[in-house]
């Protein structure tokens, strides 16, 4: 690469960790296992099924160790991505086709876990959740450390070692390898592969270390040594900058700097607009784990807890207690600020291990969400009750996810009230006034949103979903994805028609899916009428910051246009302007 590129050249990526770095690169090329099948004579089966198997006692131990070392020098949040490798580790499914495959097919241990983990691998990359599709990453790093162990092949990514500062560059950064990385000499990191989803873009975010994935071949392009820019901000990685590029930016880290003054200046100030019109803002969590975040970044509660986290990557359910405690934390520590908890989203794109689904052949339109719970009535008490009895510690509400017409939410409510006579008699106390509201994620919900209204106490947008079903776009299929439009005027109709229905009955909206988190659409959503706005605790600095600086009657003037415009592209164009107009900082250095 040096000898062949002398000028500029810029890769493009995804930007999954904010913030510009510059130096040398090293490239990483992790050691490719050579895995050859070979037969093994009979009387040496259980020889070869023991040397598996303390394969995985030994990759349980390091993974432990790895783990210790993240809760030390991260968050206990960020060690829990690793109880995910070690079921993985423990799932008896995967243990037992290994050790079959040893003993029917007498084939050595490292070709049968290769064989198994690999179709593993296959089948969650064809997921199409984005969150669940990158659970192959952690798949993948963890048939990596037991090939290491089977092999007796060192770590070929041990960065514990490291010397000078560098940029490092690899295909894929593993977790358990971004666990090591030491932010003194790690200046930043790229990959050919990954998203923003991934828990190696997770911990690059809780390390504050600049990082850009997604470079398809960059790694085999660069080589140790070759000196780039990394733009941790637009997703670009620069090799060879010219004195220019330096200069713009160094302008551009000088600008970050000053917003991170301003941003830190209105952290524990109200979301205000210039003219007094207040909008709560609040965050969305998966556990209690988050909690630190949605105080650290100033938001006022949690708009919604997505509790299906407690339910995916574990071999058996959550019970009623297990729910409860955790409920009951992050109520207590939040209060007086409300945390609304959404009842289990199981189904569509996310999956419980221990709950054998069938497979379907649409599972978007299929048994999901509310539907689901409706379908399973003892596991949907269970979290019932857990939220009823947490209500009593602090400003709990509570809110169905895909309700679509009154039959759901009346099923729904019958259950609440039916639980709700069986703590009274076990004297158990809970928030008798607990509200409950329901998710407008289907258009029929928004359609029949003046009805709904009179029975619920708050509405919640769940904006990808509605974006989806009401476009029929799956925004993580590339084919179709260029369809998946916030702006699109039958997007905006709905939207208001919620609000609306809201305000004549009394109560609020809010929306809490990604285009509340994003600056450029809070504009039109505030003047659309939301009266809050919940996202990702890390970009509510932003989000309050063009709040503050925001006048409701350009708001109103935007979202009269963009329900009289026919065109997404129009609408946007203008949502971009007025944004960069009201907040220019937000947007300097961003293509």
């Amino acid at each position: 690469m040096s000898g062949q590129l002398k000028g500029e050249k810029v890769y493009r990526g995804i930007a999954v960790s904010a913030g510009v770095c510059r130096g040398k690169v090293l490239v990483l090329h992790r050691a490719r296992h050579i895995i050859t099948r070979r037969e093994v004579p009979e009387l040496e089966i259980p020889e070869e099924i023991r040397r598996f198997e303390q394969a995985l006692v030994k990759t349980h131990t390091q993974i432990r160790d790895v783990q210790r070392r993240v809760v030390e020098n991260m968050s206990g949040s960020e060690g829990d991505i690793f109880d995910a490798h070690l079921l993985m580790l423990e799932d008896r499914v995967v243990i037992d086709e290994v050790i079959k495959l040893i003993r029917e097919k007498k084939a050595n241990a490292d070709f049968a876990f290769h064989t198994v983990a690999d179709r593993y691998i296959a089948a969650m990359e064809q997921v199409e959740d984005e969150y669940l599709r990158e659970r192959a990453a952690d798949m993948r790093d963890l048939s990596g450390r037991v090939l290491d162990n089977l092999l007796e092949v060192k770590d070929a990514m041990d960065l514990r070692h490291l010397s000078e500062p560098c940029i490092l560059v690899s295909h894929d950064l593993s977790p358990s390898t971004t666990a090591q990385l030491n932010k003194k000499l790690v200046l930043g990191f790229a990959t050919d592969i990954g998203g923003k989803t991934s828990h190696t873009a997770i911990m690059a975010r809780s390390l504050d270390i600049p990082a850009v994935v997604g470079l398809s071949a960059m790694s085999e392009e660069l080589e140790t040594g070759d000196y780039v820019l990394l733009d941790g901000y637009n997703g670009t990685v620069i090799v060879n900058p010219t004195d220019s590029t330096l200069f713009e930016y160094g302008q551009l880290e000088k600008n970050k700097a000053s917003l991170e003054e301003k941003l830190h200046e209105i952290l524990w100030q109200p979301a205000v607009t210039l003219d007094g019109k207040a909008i709560h803002l609040s965050a969305n969590i998966e556990d209690q784990y988050d909690v630190e975040a949605v105080i650290q970044h100033g938001a006022e509660g949690v708009g919604l807890f997505r509790t299906e986290f407690l339910f995916i990557n574990r071999e058996n359910m959550p019970g009623e207690e297990e729910q409860y405690a955790v409920y009951r934390e992050v109520a207590a520590a939040l209060k007086p600020h409300h945390v609304i908890i959404r009842t289990l989203d199981l189904g569509g794109d996310k999956f419980a291990s221990h709950l054998q689904l069938a497979k379907e052949m649409n599972p978007f339109l299929g048994w999901r969400a509310i539907r689901f719970c409706l379908a399973q009535p003892e596991m949907f008490r269970a979290q019932l009750r857990a939220i009823l009895r947490a209500s009593a510690e602090g400003n709990v509400k509570m809110m169905y996810p895909m309700i679509s017409g009154l039959d759901e939410w009346n099923r729904a409510t019958a259950m609440v009230e039916q639980c709700k006579d069986e703590l009274r008699q076990a004297k158990i106390p809970f928030d008798e006034n607990l509200e409950v509201g329901a998710m407008i994620e289907i258009p029929s919900a928004a359609l029949i949103a003046d009805t709904l209204a009179t029975r619920v106490k708050f509405f919640s947008i769940g904006s990808n979903d509605l974006i989806q079903y009401t476009l029929a776009a799956d925004r993580t299929n590339e084919k179709v994805s260029h369809l998946y439009e916030p702006t699109h005027p039958a997007i905006i109709k709905l939207i208001k028609m919620t609000v609306d229905a809201s305000h004549r009955h009394k109560i609020w909206t809010g929306v809490c899916g990604e285009i509340g988190g994003d600056p450029v659409l809070v504009p039109l959503l505030i003047g659309l009428g939301v009266d809050e706005l919940s996202c990702a605790p890390g970009v509510i600095p932003e989000v309050k910051y063009m709040i503050r600086r925001l006048k409701m009657d350009e708001a109103r003037a935007l979202a009269e246009f963009a329900i009289g415009s026919e065109s997404p592209t129009e609408i946007y164009s203008r949502c971009c302007e007025l944004a960069r107009q009201t907040a220019p900082s937000l947007f300097d250095g961003k293509t």
